[in-house]
């Protein structure tokens, strides 16, 4: 596994504001994964704390991405679908493990690069409370590769919160700083997800974090200082939305979810 391809583990902040009809922010410490597939799939890291599709204090599972299908060939099977034929380089999947058996992602990032290193497409998987899945793929039409600090759109058509119409369009933007110039830096990811309607943005989002290496010592390191991480995550959904209530945000029922599951 190369040097850039191993597995890592973020610890940083989740933000959240909501700008418009109640204004509602907060913010709180989480951590996450940054997991190359291509690499772990010819060299599993030798990792007791976190188990791939079997039963551990920590694990990922396919079940809980995509279509339940293997990750790699679920993701190399949609890309092919869109006429991204060319991105056989590394795929890194952000995201949450199960604690106990438990995970709710409310979205989760894959990135997919070039042979030549390149980052060709970005799939934001996005799931709501009510058991639904939807994948909004960046990539640019003309081939170009993506490139780090960018802004990319994608309309808005399925559905998340009751408190927002299925409308308008996501802005979304993803830093990774390597600490190459500055070695004494960390090395930092942030995404950002910010949410417009017609009358201008709505919601602004970002995860973020410091990436160091995933290891045995990295995973109890989180388990410590995050223990209830994964359920906490789904109490804090349900604590907003009783919030936004009382503000008296209007609710939006739910529709049908989109017959197409990957929007562009």
């Amino acid at each position: 596994m190369g040097a850039d391809h191993r597995p890592e583990i973020g610890f940083g902040q989740i933000r959240h504001a909501r700008l418009r009809l109640a204004a509602n922010h907060f913010g709180y410490a989480a951590w996450f994964l940054r997991l190359p597939l291509r690499s772990l799939a010819t060299r599993p890291a030798p990792l007791s704390w976190l188990k791939f599709n079997r039963r551990g204090v920590l694990s990922v599972n396919d079940a809980d991405h995509g279509d339940g299908q293997p990750l790699l060939a679920w993701l190399d099977a949609l890309l092919l679908g869109q006429g991204v034929t060319d991105a056989d380089g590394e795929v890194w999947l952000h995201t949450f493990p199960r604690l106990l058996g438990f995970v709710f992602n409310p979205v989760s990032f894959w990135f997919a690069h070039r042979a030549d290193g390149t980052l060709r497409a970005a799939v934001c998987e996005v799931n709501n409370t009510f058991g639904e899945r939807h994948f909004y793929l960046l990539a640019h039409e003309d081939g170009a590769p993506l490139r780090w600090g960018e802004e990319l759109v994608a309309r808005k058509v399925f559905h998340v919160s009751p408190f927002n119409a299925v409308a308008g369009h996501y802005r979304f933007r993803f830093m990774l700083s390597e600490p190459t110039a500055r070695p004494d830096q960390p090395k930092r990811f942030v995404g950002r997800i910010d949410y417009d309607d017609e009358a201008g943005p709505v919601l602004q989002t970002s995860v973020s974090g410091v990436l160091v290496p995933l290891t045995n010592k990295t995973l109890v390191r989180a388990l410590f200082r995050y223990p209830l991480f994964a359920f906490a995550v789904i109490a804090r959904i349900h604590w907003q939305a009783v919030r936004l209530w009382l503000k008296r945000v209007p609710l939006f029922s739910k529709p049908v979810p989109p017959a197409i599951n990957v929007t562009r």
